[in-house]
């Protein structure tokens, strides 16, 4: 029986249909092999975020992730590439750990390391990107 202090019965409660979306969401999870961009970063925790890019005229035309970590790193990393997918670079840079802390609505902030380190390994493949372009 689910108690007052059960915090999984509240989960499903607790988070706003944005959250639950991006953590549940595996549409873009996968690693590639040849892509334009590769950024990788590891937390001291272990976790670890990467990114693939594929960029066309300078445009993100597809982005996937490969994730080792919670379903707060799940709900960042789904909403980097909802607001970086068919963007320009420059205005993919643009996105900053609040836009995605105010989409998700919900994510606690004990949990907003997972924002910025999602941001800290899409910066990276911008990185790649951009020193293989000279």
């Amino acid at each position: 029986m689910n108690t007052k202090n059960d915090k999984s019965f509240d989960f499903w409660n607790d988070h706003s249909l944005e959250f639950l979306e991006m953590a549940m969401k595996r549409d873009f999870q996968e690693s590639i092999i040849s892509c334009d961009g590769y950024g990788k970063k590891i937390r001291s925790c272990g976790d670890t975020i990467e990114f693939y890019l594929m960029i066309k005229d300078n445009v993100i035309q597809s982005i996937s992730y490969d994730i080792k970590g919670c379903l707060f790193s799940h709900a960042c990393a789904n909403t980097v590439i909802k607001f970086a997918r068919m963007k320009p670079i420059e205005k993919a840079k643009e996105i900053i750990k609040e836009d995605i802390i105010a989409y998700l609505k919900t994510l606690p902030a004990a949990e907003e390391h997972c924002a910025v380190h999602s941001l800290a390994a899409f910066h990276c493949a911008i990185d790649d990107y951009e020193k293989k372009q000279g």
